[in-house]
């Protein structure tokens, strides 16, 4: 966003730029607008939103940069005149084949996302107010419910656009959640770790509809599943449509084999666009420090520099990009969306100025010719697949949405370059919130004013009776982590126990985290144990306090987060008595000493005794030290016994089983080595977790339901040592179970145990 952008929009929010009658008109239970002949017919539906703006001049000079004001007074008067055209509509039931009226599918959302981008900086709250009103009518919900695969249809996702614009605006909960929960759901399927014959973005189109979402929904929670997720499919879909050789985008893969007339590729115009502006959207929340993110901005450049070859004279694009004398006729859909992009692309500096923005000036001059009498955008290609005849009143809302994205980027074009990723939507001051949320009229057995007082007792003790959940101030579901201050950034090594988590025993450096379960735990759930719990770890610093201020700390909010189940196994080196060819463990630890933090983790625990069948008791004391800058935990165990035969310990690696396989199990006696590469997580990606131990103790390895187990013959009371080492893919260490592998393989462990 602008600074001038930003300024406006703050400026907006927190002053009266509407007259007091104007704001006491919007704010009151019924608009004014009913006490006249010209209301309309339809509840929640405001006259105002009925009439197009005065048309202004829309005679651009194609090689002049046109003023802000000028352009923003053409994107304000085509964009209240879509809305005109959506309110002078009967609403319909049915919204799924809709393309002219208000509606929750892909036709109707494309041009919110224009509308919603346009209200930021716009003085006419109309725009905003009709964007809530028909978020309201929706109930913020999205189509598709009615099967898995339609739960996956990228364009039924497409209005959750606005659905987060008007959460990040105002902090409304219940605006995002119907969203989330449906990305939630196609997360995994994104994330599939096999590959599949078909896909879920099978066609071009569904790039602009979902990507863009699920980057800013990882925006909005600071949880990088979304964008790790869309990141996978998006390379799927453009493995299968981008052609390299010609800098463009098939539609699906029908146009494999499909030619035009001319005998060349079909590449349709605002299948193209869809990508182009996709991307644009995507990169706007996209961290600059996104791995591969450089891929997405390759393919922009090429698109952009191959979309300007195509340019014709008129200063529009043909609907067959490739054979523009297949379809002579003007097309405005897919020329808005390259005017769009290509703005986009000189605002953020990918794009060269010089070279690219004479190609704007042509694209914005052009299409504003287009404009019909009535301020809609026409000359719009019908809904379809591919590239058809176009007449001159054609219009579309995803015509028009894209028509006021390139105008807001065009006014831009008048400032300084913007930085990305783009800063998140500012929350609104609560006067304009009131002032565009459209206040539902009440119900039509209102009447008289004794029933009118009767329901504003009724609404006062709806407010005041009614419990609110914000009155116990816990963080919110998607509340995000406060960035860290510059000595929180400090690498250091830490132990803390925490009796706010139960009695757990936290421990963690710059590479690994690490928990272990107390007391407390112990009391409340029967089958906690002495299993270790590994935390997913992305960040330099100690991070596991700051997740674990809120209450879903297994959510990634860029940071990490804790995944792994211990459940009733030993986690990642946990230990028991193998005997009788059965593991017998002890439960939580029961006292513990924190020695030593900052350059290194120390402390101690002890076990109480614990049955070994009727055979004999044992209980176990050990330390722990992880220091700065290693994956590994060396931990010291004395087990003492009330008898003096030797002991054979197993030391133990959970097992894991999931729809992408078992994982991958290696052993070695040799080298006293156990590692286990976990099958990956749709979500967050694949743990490793790797055991050392003295190869002179070692006897073997067994297997039982829970546990991958390596065998160590020990005598009680005699310490001894091993090391527990873990790894995760989505840190910043290591990428693969062959990295992991290879720095395992290079450790020199020193098992003595009188080592300090």
């Amino acid at each position: 966003m602008t600074s001038k952008r930003a300024a406006l929009l703050t400026t907006i929010s927190r002053n009266a730029i509407l007259s007091l009658a104007l704001i006491s008109t919007l704010t009151m239970p019924l608009p004014a607008y009913a006490q006249t002949a010209a209301a309309p017919k339809v509840a929640g539906i405001e006259t105002v939103w009925q009439t197009a703006l005065p048309r202004p001049k829309l005679d651009f000079n194609p090689n002049t940069l046109p003023s802000r004001e000028a352009v923003m007074a053409a994107v304000e008067y085509v964009n209240s005149a879509q809305i005109a055209d959506m309110t002078n509509r009967p609403l319909q039931m049915a919204t799924g084949s809709n393309v002219t009226e208000a509606s929750s599918n892909w036709v109707a959302a494309t041009y919110y996302v224009g509308a919603a981008r346009l209200a930021r900086v716009s003085e006419n709250r109309n725009t905003l107010r009709f964007l809530t009103a028909v978020a309201e009518h929706y109930n913020y919900s999205l189509r598709g419910a009615r099967s898995d695969r339609t739960m996956l249809n990228a364009d039924d996702v497409a209005i959750g656009d606005l659905y987060q614009e008007l959460y990040s605006r105002r902090g409304q909960q219940g605006t995002l959640m119907p969203l989330q929960q449906r990305l939630d759901f196609m997360v995994p399927h994104l994330n599939r770790p096999q590959e599949t014959e078909t896909l879920v973005w099978w066609w071009c189109d569904a790039l602009y509809m979902a990507p863009p979402i699920l980057a800013r929904m990882s925006a909005i929670t600071g949880d990088p599943k979304y964008i790790k997720a869309m990141d996978k499919e998006w390379r799927r879909t453009a493995g299968r449509l981008w052609v390299e050789s010609d800098r463009l985008f098939l539609r699906d893969e029908r146009f494999k084999t499909r030619m035009g007339d001319s005998g060349k590729p079909i590449y349709w115009a605002r299948g193209n666009g869809w990508v182009i502006g996709g991307l644009a959207r995507t990169l706007e929340y996209m961290p600059a420090d996104f791995e591969g993110r450089d891929f997405y901005t390759d393919i922009f450049r090429k698109m952009s520099s191959r979309i300007i070859e195509l340019q014709q004279p008129d200063g529009l694009w043909r609907a067959d990009l490739n054979d523009p004398k297949a379809f002579p006729e003007a097309e405005t859909s897919g020329s808005a969306f390259f005017v769009y992009g290509l703005a986009w692309g000189i605002n953020h500096g990918l794009l060269d100025r010089k070279t690219y923005l004479p190609y704007v000036t042509r694209g914005w001059a052009a299409l504003n010719k287009q404009v019909l009498p009535n301020g809609m955008l026409g000359a719009a290609q019908k809904t379809g697949d591919r590239p058809v005849p176009t007449r001159a009143e054609e219009t579309g809302p995803y015509a028009t949405g894209a028509y006021v994205l390139a105008g807001l980027e065009v006014a831009d074009l008048n400032d300084a370059v913007q930085s990305l990723p783009e800063a998140l939507q500012g929350r609104d001051h609560p006067d304009t919130v009131m002032a565009t949320t459209p206040t539902p009229p009440p119900p039509v057995t209102v009447v008289g004013e004794e029933e009118k007082a009767r329901r504003e007792d009724e609404m006062r003790s709806t407010r005041a009776l009614a419990y609110d959940p914000a009155t116990l101030k816990r963080p919110a579901a998607i509340e995000k982590l406060t960035p860290p201050t510059e000595a929180e950034q400090t690498p250091r090594a830490v132990a803390r126990f925490a009796p706010d988590r139960l009695d757990d025993l936290l421990w963690e450096n710059d590479k690994v985290a690490h928990r272990i379960y107390g007391p407390a735990l112990e009391a409340r759930e029967s089958p906690s144990g002495s299993g270790i719990d590994v935390w997913a770890k992305r960040v330099r610093y100690p991070f596991m306090d700051r997740q674990l201020k809120f209450p879903n700390y297994h959510t990634d909010r860029g940071e990490g987060l804790d995944y792994y189940d211990v459940g009733r196994g030993r986690g990642a080196g946990g230990l028991g008595i193998w005997f009788d060819n059965k593991l017998w463990t002890s439960r939580n630890f029961s006292t513990y000493k924190i020695l030593k933090t900052g350059d290194e983790a120390l402390f101690t625990v002890d076990y109480r005794p614990w049955p070994v069948d009727v055979a004999r008791k044992v209980w176990e004391t050990r330390t722990f030290s992880l220091p700065l800058g290693s994956n590994f935990t060396r931990m010291t165990s004395t087990i003492q016994s009330d008898t003096k035969e030797p002991l054979i310990v197993a030391v133990g690696i959970s097992k894991r089983k999931t729809d992408a396989g078992s994982g991958v199990l290696l052993k070695d006696a040799k080298t006293g080595r156990l590692s286990f590469w976990e099958p990956s997580n749709p979500e967050h990606g694949s743990l490793g977790i790797s055991i050392l131990a003295d190869p002179a103790m070692v006897e073997g390895f067994a297997e039982d339901a829970d546990n991958y187990l390596i065998l160590l013959r020990v005598t009680p009371g005699k310490p001894f040592v091993y090391y527990m080492g873990s790894a995760w893919d989505g840190g910043l260490d290591f990428k693969s179970r062959t990295d992991w592998d290879a720095f395992v393989a290079k450790q020199k462990p020193d098992f003595n145990p009188a080592k300090k």
